[in-house]
């Protein structure tokens, strides 16, 4: 299995790196233009179509390929949108300068060796983090954008013959994970939350009345947002990775879209919580725990995210809230209370592990019968084995 990650670093670029940019963002638009007129998408068609005709841009062919390539992403994508109802009023344009190539580039000398001319590469310094971090390893491709260069590098890996699996459910203030021997732990992510809060109330008061002030200050405000989120998630996700690698356990996450059409304007929601729940970055954390846990050979899994909260993890019955509780769920026919992230967490889990090697489809989910105190009629969640490992007579 071939696994891939990303180091990026700052740059200062110079005229030369400046105009490939502009020459790499005009020849996307060009393909993208071709393809929209040849309604072509596939990368195949828009290379026959585009390639002779990107003659007049006077840059090396690499360029060329690969502008072609990430052209083809774009309508892809487009045509994806289209095809869900999406907005599509405006054709797709690529408006932000950047360069991706996979070909012709080397490192050399702690530089990146870039094509320019024939025989005349751009050099390009690298940071001794970035030297660290891609030495022994095979990189791939080059991203450049006006102030970040991106490598991207790789590695055969053999995956894990996982011993159990961990189910994980992303909600906006926490990650809540559940294991196959029964186990519930909790990632807190509310400083993420506050974080896009701050910054989210900072560039509402921007009143500046030139334009483009506002759009450099609410782009240096979603910047460094960014970066604070970043790192909150890529924390929590290091140490989710780190949990299932020293159990030996694969990863189940639900299979999450059209959050973002719950949310629209003009859904009946109130200003403040369409953007709070807007702002919630359910992928980003997902992206990042699946390519890590690919790097060390753990299997990842996506399950159907419709119904993980609703339904009993026990008996499959629907859950009712209950009233006293805030984020308590009921079960009418096993009466059992649980958390709604903990019960979603190990509905995850168990649909995941019905389509694991590692037992048979029967025992993904094991009814137990509910446990209840002395003198007491009524049930109490205790922890409770999804998968049971004990042969059976």
């Amino acid at each position: 299995m071939l696994a891939i990650k990303t180091v990026q670093q700052r740059y200062a670029p110079d005229q030369n790196i400046l105009r490939l940019l502009e020459q790499f963002r005009r020849m996307m638009n060009d393909s993208i233009q071709i393809g929209m007129a040849e309604k072509v998408s596939s990368l195949k068609a828009l290379s026959s179509n585009a390639y002779k005709q990107l003659a007049d841009h006077d840059v090396m062919s690499y360029y060329k390929l690969c502008a072609i390539s990430a052209a083809a992403g774009v309508l892809r994508n487009y045509r994806k949108r289209v095809r869900r109802g999406g907005k599509a009023a405006k054709g797709p344009y690529a408006r932000r300068l950047r360069l991706t190539t996979c070909y012709g580039f080397k490192l050399q000398d702690g530089c990146l060796l870039l094509p320019y001319r024939p025989r005349e590469p751009i050099r390009i310094p690298l940071t001794h983090h970035t030297q660290a971090t891609i030495a022994g390893q095979m990189v791939r491709s080059v991203t450049l954008t006006p102030d970040k260069l991106s490598l991207a590098y790789a590695k055969q890996v053999s995956e894990v013959n996982p011993r159990g699996f961990l189910g994980i459910d992303r909600n906006l203030n926490n990650v809540t994970l559940a294991t196959t021997d029964g186990l519930i732990l909790r990632h807190n992510l509310s400083e993420a939350t506050r974080v896009k809060f701050t910054y989210r109330e900072l560039r509402s008061h921007v009143r500046r009345n030139d334009a483009r002030i506002r759009q450099q200050v609410t782009t240096k405000y979603g910047r460094k947002q960014r970066e604070k989120v970043g790192q909150i998630l890529h924390r929590a996700s290091k140490q989710i990775v780190q949990q299932a690698k020293e159990r030996g356990f694969g990863i189940v996450m639900e299979n999450l879209t059209g959050i973002r059409k719950l949310y629209r304007k003009g859904n009946g929601q109130g200003h403040f919580y369409r953007g709070r729940m807007n702002s919630w970055s359910y992928a980003e954390l997902q992206s990042q725990i699946e390519y890590k846990a690919r790097w060390e050979g753990l299997p990842v899994i996506y399950v159907r995210a419709h119904g993980t909260s609703a339904k009993c993890s026990i008996c499959g019955s629907r859950m009712t809230r209950i009233p006293e509780e805030n984020r308590k769920l009921g079960c009418p026919s096993c009466r059992v209370s649980v958390d709604r992230d903990v019960n979603a967490a190990r509905n995850i889990l168990a649909r995941g592990v019905r389509f694991a090697p590692i037992a048979l489809p029967t025992e993904a989910m094991v009814q137990e019968p509910p446990i209840r105190a002395a003198g007491n009629p009524e049930s109490r969640w205790e922890r409770v084995n999804l998968l049971s490992h004990a042969p059976r007579s």
